[in-house]
């Protein structure tokens, strides 16, 4: 039983940092990247699509995406949601090609991610240490329950302690190198 609450810590930690990561591929940089545009729904066909099951996403170069409808009477509507959504960037259409050309960041707007970079990072953080309580509090019950021993329950909170320790390290070295990839020209 032991076992399965580290194991379940473990777990959800992991899952803190997958979710940080999703998260910071969403954000823009100086350099084109198709995960910029995942989560954009486009109005086709009666209801709202995933734009990538709507229209091919490739990158033109280091600088630009290039969207391209699978259905020609796509285009407007594809370009209308690009326009509504918050990616901040505005789409140039060439026929049936939808291009998105990303402009450098200034060293302002460059400073503002890196702090929401950090932000998210602490919250990353504060996820993992609410797993961590939440593991902690199970054995202080199974203690109190009489079903393990203080030993048992000193040994296992210090594995968790470093279980939180080594995923904390991990949430820096992400921030960290997207802060890096922020800042590089």
């Amino acid at each position: 039983m032991l076992n399965d609450i580290k194991t379940d810590a473990q777990t959800r930690m992991g899952k803190s940092i997958d979710s940080l990561k999703h998260s910071l591929t969403r954000l823009r940089t100086g350099r084109a990247s198709t995960a910029l545009v995942d989560g954009i729904k486009v109005p086709a066909y009666g209801s709202d699509m995933p734009l990538n099951q709507v229209a091919s996403v490739s990158l033109g170069d280091s600088r630009s995406i290039i969207i391209t409808p699978f259905d020609k009477s796509l285009v407007g509507p594809v370009e209308k949601a690009l326009l509504a959504s918050d990616i901040g960037i505005t789409p140039t259409t060439a026929g049936t090609v939808i291009r998105l050309n990303m402009p450098p960041l200034t060293e302002e707007r460059r400073k503002e991610l890196a702090k929401h970079v950090a932000h998210e990072g602490e919250d990353a953080k504060v996820a993992i240490r609410n797993v961590r309580r939440d593991a902690m509090q199970k054995v202080k019950d199974l203690l109190k329950d009489k079903q393990i021993t203080e030993d048992d329950e000193r040994r296992t909170e210090d594995e968790i302690q470093k279980l939180t320790d080594r995923f904390v390290k991990d949430v820096d070295a992400v921030v960290k190198t997207k802060e890096e990839e922020l800042m590089a020209l």
